[in-house]
């Protein structure tokens, strides 16, 4: 049996755009869960206040989580120029369009099989 450890998809929201992603294993499951289990926990206890500076502060935390499975999970783009140079992974976080981030944060936590309670954190 052969075993491919990333997977390409194409972009829904950019034609044109390829990325590649990790899957899932155990040992990325740990090291994404380490990873993300203090914001987790601080976002949910945010979220419980009726505070509504609790709630931008739990945002801020949510976009921070979505940046970790960017960087965690997102090997490699193509068919995307940002200011006239090829985007890599890094380029994309930084300076690319937030749709597509939104989409492959989404393709990304959909790989990792979480629940859609669990991908909205």
């Amino acid at each position: 049996m052969e075993y491919a450890s990333s997977v390409r998809h194409e972009s829904k929201t950019m034609p044109g755009v390829t990325f590649t992603i990790a899957r899932m294993s155990f040992g990325r499951r740990i090291e994404l869960t380490k990873r993300i289990r203090d914001l987790a926990r601080r976002i949910e206890f945010l979220e419980a206040g009726d505070d509504f500076r609790e709630k931008i502060e739990a945002s801020v935390l949510e976009r921070e989580v979505e940046r970790i499975y960017l960087e965690w999970g997102l090997k490699e783009i193509n068919g995307l120029v940002i200011d006239g140079r090829e985007a890599g992974p890094r380029e994309l976080i930084e300076d690319g369009p937030e749709e597509l981030c939104q989409e492959i944060v989404s393709t990304i936590k959909a790989e990792c099989g979480l629940s859609e309670e669990e991908r909205k954190n």
